[in-house]
């Protein structure tokens, strides 16, 4: 199969990474965003495609992203009116309150990992790895200077990929309201210098 990556997404494209997004960290964000159509509509609504690269195969399917997170804007952002507009008023203030636990500042010359997702039947394919030095790639042609993620301490498939990747542990975040929020206690900070 041929696949292609490039930056951003078509009109049509953005349902079906949305879907994909929902795949990876569905279970994660479930309790949050859920139920599923409606977390549904507020990714594909708040995705900015400026933000991702993916992979697509020869007819246009999303088989992949990767997107990023920089001081301008993000993959997965929105805001309390995105928010209100798919959860209503009293969703969106419990939802906002919550996902707040998730969000951290950004250095400027850091361009971090926000959502990064293969479908499942092409994993272990290499086409995580070309994601990733894309992204790295399409970083340092933007001048950042460290690419981040945050993975899941448990996570040992992604972290083993991002260790052969160049990516180095530079600290790690332990929360209690991540554990009862959203089911994961400690998250490992990771960069690659470009």
């Amino acid at each position: 199969m041929k696949v292609r990556l490039h930056q951003g997404l078509t009109a049509a494209q953005r349902h079906e990474a949305a879907a994909l997004y929902w795949r990876a960290f569905g279970a994660k964000l479930g309790r949050v965003m859920g139920p599923e159509a409606k977390a549904l509509a507020f990714i594909e609504r708040v995705i900015d495609p400026g933000h991702v690269i993916a992979a697509v195969d020869g007819r246009g399917h999303v088989l992949g992203v990767i997107g990023f997170r920089t001081t301008k804007g993000a993959f997965v952002g929105g805001d309390r009116a995105d928010l209100r507009a798919v959860y209503g008023r009293f969703g969106a203030f419990w939802r906002g309150v919550a996902l707040q636990a998730l969000a951290q500042d950004l250095a400027r010359e850091t361009l971090c990992v926000d959502g990064f997702a293969v479908a499942e039947p092409l994993r272990g394919q290499g086409l995580g790895a070309a994601l990733i030095e894309a992204l790295c790639a399409e970083a340092q042609a933007r001048g950042y200077r460290i690419v981040r993620l945050d993975v899941v301490d448990e996570n040992l498939r992604a972290r083993a990929l991002y260790d052969r990747l160049g990516f180095a542990v530079t600290g790690r975040v332990d929360r209690w309201l991540t554990a009862v929020v959203f089911g994961y206690r400690t998250a490992v900070a990771m960069e690659r210098r470009l």
